[in-house]
């Protein structure tokens, strides 16, 4: 739209009923603060500038809701009056002249552009109020959308409204659309003649009716008009948006063999042919390609799976790994900060911090990079085609050279040249009989200590 257009997003509530520390809309929904999801679908209806109503943690939401590409300016609304005096605390932004004034709000992070736009083109064609509605079969609490001849005509309340009005299942999201250019002026004839005394932005329908303007409504899906108020509404919004998500993955390409079971993080990338099977979770910052495979009970942060390439079962990769094509992290393996070069085998029970892993080189079991002295982190280099026997630790800053090996147990603290073969342990020896002598002293140290008692 070439249209001008300013967001108001209300986040100024005490969240009272979350029973937290901190402001609901800071909560996380996919790893993301739901402010942050509401500032981005705003952005996907082409708005650039947001108007942030604040109160509690103030700086923090303010911080929340900042993305790319979209001006946030915030007001501090010191008393809580009603939605109609939360809109005035912006009064200056409003004040600027934009062609539409959109209102939404800080805790319904399901919302997406397309009833925003809807509402804007309805501006567009002529409206100076769209509210933003949604049908439920359970409307029961919610404001009716009374329509007639094509316009809203009102929103009435449940409690105000009569058993053929209660029956109407076009609900108020609380959401709406007015025309900037008379937008103060319709804000500034609210009342508050009211049993609380507060400044409702509903009453726009009938004041800008009464000034001959034309009210309508557009329709918004229920399950994106879903607001939060309590954690128990949280995990509600959480599913649903889970679930939608997950849905859009799939049928881009995506295998999940229980999509159910799979969590997915606000930023997740899986891309077609990828394989996820069940009880998968990945936190931010997970870039999956084309053909990868995620077994069962893995978790996946800040991290990078190349095609091809196979994760888990059991397996954590933390911020920094990196999984080049054909390369393989198994069972019960951390990686973290490493980059697994193509075709190289980390197979089970190992951890790989702060290292490089050559292609084609294969870590046995047990093996660790010992990066961390207790102050520093340290980096460890391992060649192309080199082989780490079972139970290694390699202490750092070390290299191993390509096609190198090293021999099962050993405590590697110097670097090991190419194709050489390193033994960092003691010589075995055979002491007989001395198992058996051991076994009978610790038996009667424990009939002494039985005697005794």
């Amino acid at each position: 739209m070439e249209r001008t257009c300013l967001a108001v997003i209300l986040a100024a509530g005490d969240s009272t009923r979350m029973k937290s520390s901190k402001s609901k809309v800071l909560h996380p929904v996919a790893g993301r603060p739901m402010i942050a999801h509401v500032v981005e679908a705003v952005a996907s209806a082409g708005i650039s500038s947001v108007a942030l109503v604040v109160g509690r943690d103030a700086e923090e939401v303010a911080k929340a809701a900042s993305i790319d590409g979209v001006g946030i300016e915030s007001y501090l609304q010191k008393d809580r009056l009603g939605t109609g005096h939360a809109v005035l605390a912006a009064r200056d932004a409003i004040a600027k002249g934009y062609d539409d004034i959109l209102v939404t709000y800080g805790d319904v992070p399901l919302q997406t552009d397309g009833p925003l736009k809807a509402a804007r083109q309805g501006l567009a064609d002529g409206s100076d109020i769209v509210v933003i509605g949604f049908h439920t079969d359970r409307p029961t609490g919610y404001g009716r959308l009374l329509v007639k001849d094509g316009e809203l005509i009102a929103i009435r309340e449940e409690k105000d409204a009569t058993d053929a009005e209660r029956t109407v299942t076009w609900c108020n999201s609380g959401l709406m659309a007015i025309n900037g250019r008379k937008a103060l002026d319709l804000l500034s004839r609210i009342g508050n003649s009211n049993a609380k005394g507060e400044f409702y932005l509903t009453d726009l329908v009938e004041i800008a009716r009464s000034l001959g303007g034309r009210v309508t409504a557009v329709d918004a899906p229920e399950i994106e008009m879903t607001g939060c108020n309590n954690r128990a509404e949280l995990a509600v919004i959480e599913r649903f948006w889970q679930e939608r998500r997950r849905r859009e993955m799939m049928l881009a390409g995506v295998t999940m063999i229980a999509p159910e079971t799979v969590f997915l993080s606000y930023d997740t990338i899986i891309g077609q042919d990828a394989l996820i099977e069940p009880n998968v979770v990945f936190g931010p910052g997970a870039v999956i390609d084309s053909g990868a495979v995620i077994h069962a009970f893995s978790h996946i942060e800040g991290a990078h799976v190349s095609e091809g390439a196979t994760v888990g079962p059991f397996a954590r990769l933390r911020p920094g790994a990196d999984l080049a094509n054909g390369s393989k992290v198994g069972n019960f393996c951390e990686v973290k900060n490493g980059r697994i070069g193509e075709g190289a085998k980390v197979n089970h029970l190992t951890y790989i911090g702060d290292a490089v892993v050559g292609a084609g080189s294969n870590i046995g079991a047990g093996t660790i990079t010992c990066n961390y002295d207790g102050v520093n982190k340290s980096e460890t280099v391992i060649g192309e085609n080199a082989f780490i026997g079972s139970n290694s630790s390699l202490v750092a800053p070390v290299k191993i050279g390509d096609g190198a090996y090293v021999g099962s147990g050993s405590v590697i603290t110097a670097d090991v040249p190419a194709d050489a073969l390193a033994l960092g342990r003691a010589r075995q020896e055979i002491k007989p009989e001395r198992a058996k002598l051991l076994r009978e002293r610790a038996l009667a140290i424990k009939a002494a200590k039985k005697a005794k008692a």
